[in-house]
């Protein structure tokens, strides 16, 4: 992004050739090959992208002399194309997702500083094995764990209870841990099911969840309250769409934590459990979504899918 000087607001403007133009140290870390799919921010963003970029990592990462792949990405739903990255490419060479919190008019833009530690990981041995990775400020966040905290800090991305992957020091990349929750789902076609996400709040109704399903939804996240609850409106609106087929996922609103089938009153986890529903273990309603997507290629039966949100 810059400065539009008609607008006077940050625009998509710079391409990846001018991203690496502008960052002369990579040249001295690795030799950069650049492929500009899209200049778009990342709001505008669709699963339909996001198979595009697969393709191409894909393509990529086939290469013997390639290390690793550097993917430059607005940080609005950074985490998401990661996170759908890290399930659907299978190799032990790194991925890296970098944005950048302030648009390159500013005069401490954060994207050079980024770039130059993505690359720093890609070549790196120790970045071997730990899929794809969000990496802004020099810390290293796991696709699943990942989530933007600040709207403006450009220590935005954290990893909530389970903390950082790593860092990149002035001198070398330094990994403290490895993500142990990986697991791959086979990309089967050109398209994904369509999946929403309704979110709760008091006194909410179940227009939003009755809409999702009339306009053809294969499955719905629900961003529910606490451990996984939901109030009896939603409760008897999610009994009829299971009832009829449709893949019915519980996550939580609350940033930290996994959802459980706990409380016995009507909407409570536990009846949501007896209904059929699957509980997303601590996935935001947002990464619960691309796993329900991938997975309802293939099965809509909830145990199924259960065992996938478990690993």
């Amino acid at each position: 992004m810059k400065i539009d000087p008609v607008k006077n607001a940050p625009v998509p403007a710079l391409s990846g050739e001018d991203l690496v133009a502008g960052v002369p140290e990579l040249a001295k870390v690795a030799k950069v090959r650049v492929e500009s799919l899209f200049n778009l921010p990342s709001p505008h963003l669709t699963a339909e992208h996001w198979m595009a970029i697969r393709k191409s990592v894909l393509k990529a990462l086939s290469d013997d002399e390639v290390s690793g792949v550097i993917i430059s990405h607005g940080t609005d739903t950074l985490e998401e194309t990661a996170y759908f990255l890290d399930l659907t490419v299978r190799s032990d060479k790194p991925i890296i997702l970098v944005g950048a919190q302030r648009n390159a008019s500013d005069r401490d833009f954060d994207g050079p500083r980024n770039l130059v530690n993505a690359s720093r990981i890609c070549v790196s041995e120790t970045a071997l094995g730990k899929g794809a990775m969000i990496v802004l400020n020099g810390q290293i966040n796991a696709a699943r764990e990942a989530t933007k905290t600040h709207t403006s800090d450009v220590e935005s991305f954290k990893s909530g209870d389970f903390g950082f992957l790593g860092v990149v020091d002035h001198d070398r990349v330094v990994f403290t841990r490895s993500p142990m929750r990986r697991q791959h789902v086979p990309v089967t076609g050109d398209a994904l099911p369509r999946v929403d996400i309704v979110p709760l709040y008091s006194g909410a109704d179940a227009a939003l969840f009755r809409a999702a399903i009339a306009a053809g939804a294969k499955g719905v996240v629900i961003q529910a309250f606490g451990w996984g609850n939901i109030n009896v409106p939603l409760y008897e609106a999610m009994q009829e769409a299971i009832a009829k087929g449709i893949v019915v996922v519980i996550s939580t609103r609350v940033p930290n934590g996994r959802v459980l089938p706990i409380y016995g009153f009507k909407g409570g986890g536990k009846t949501l459990k007896e209904a059929g529903a699957v509980f997303a273990d601590n996935l935001s309603p947002h990464k619960a979504r691309i796993l329900l997507m991938l997975a309802l290629q293939t099965t809509s039966n909830a145990g199924e899918i259960q065992q996938l949100f478990d690993r």
